[in-house]
């Protein structure tokens, strides 16, 4: 207990044990854990039931072998995503110093992440247009039609694309002089790809495949925890979401407005080497 002015008592600020600091400021640094595992819970709600699934029917021979590129896939974005977690719990326990030389890895593993992707995409295409170019005539018709999903997905993915990197960029950009917006921009360049783990919980209500509305919903969703303990402790929204939802704005409407038009699905197959 401080005296000032002789007869004002002024208690100090009780110290978060790990990092010295005060401890609201140390309950601010566990909000990212949180948010770490969360994505991660996310994420496995997602992918375990669905791999299982389609497990079943590889060894039933009711569809091919996953790539090796899908395997590839599912490593380095795991390995993303325990990063992320990792590094939030560095600094929650003040860290910083092994925070830093561990995001050399991230360095590696973000453009590994996206290039694995811009490869996974077409793979996956071609193996359903290759089953129906092999399908008997009277199956071939209904194939080539269940394409028009996966070339309305493909939208999703070259969002994914392009702002995953583009808001990574901006948060690596930010370290060091703004840990602020360093720390919220992984996230939500994390957030970008989400969607494909969203999509495939099963007990969701989705707007899939007619609609892709509860993708971006339910991303607003998941960054809501962060963004409302933002608000709420800081009385104010950061910068870092402003600029978020400034520049995916117009990429939700190009999706939207795109979706499973014949315009967009000639594109598709174009692009795809089909068309």
């Amino acid at each position: 207990m401080t005296t000032l002015a002789g007869n004002l008592s002024v208690s100090e600020p009780r110290l978060d044990l790990l990092t010295g600091t005060p401890r609201a400021h140390g309950l601010d640094r566990w909000i990212f854990v949180f948010m770490a595992a969360w994505f991660i819970a996310i994420v496995l709600a997602g992918f375990i039931p669905d791999s299982l699934m389609k497990i079943e029917a590889v060894q039933a021979g009711e569809r091919p072998p996953f790539p090796l590129v899908l395997h590839m896939h599912a490593v380095l974005m795991g390995s993303f995503l325990l990063l992320l977690l990792a590094q939030t719990g560095l600094m929650a326990i003040g860290k910083s110093a092994q925070h830093m030389r561990l995001g050399i890895l991230g360095m590696v593993l973000a453009p590994a992440l996206v290039i694995v992707g811009f490869i996974l995409a077409p793979t996956m295409y071609h193996m359903g247009w290759d089953a129906a170019q092999a399908a008997p005539l009277g199956k071939r018709e209904a194939l080539l039609g269940a394409l028009a999903v996966p070339e309305n997905i493909l939208l999703l993915q070259l969002r994914v694309g392009i702002l995953f990197p583009l808001f990574l960029a901006i948060g690596l950009k930010a370290r060091g002089r703004n840990a602020g917006m360093h720390k919220r921009m992984m996230f939500l360049a994390t957030a970008m790809a989400l969607p494909a783990g969203i999509d495939r919980i099963p007990w969701l209500v989705h707007s899939m495949p007619v609609s892709p509305l509860s993708p971006d919903l339910y991303t607003l969703l998941a960054v809501s925890p962060m963004f409302l303990w933002d608000v709420l402790r800081n009385r104010s929204v950061h910068s870092a979401y402003l600029i978020w939802l400034a520049v995916n704005i117009p990429f939700a409407m190009a999706v939207h407005g795109l979706w499973d038009t014949p315009m967009w699905h000639q594109t598709a197959r174009q692009i795809m080497g089909v068309g």
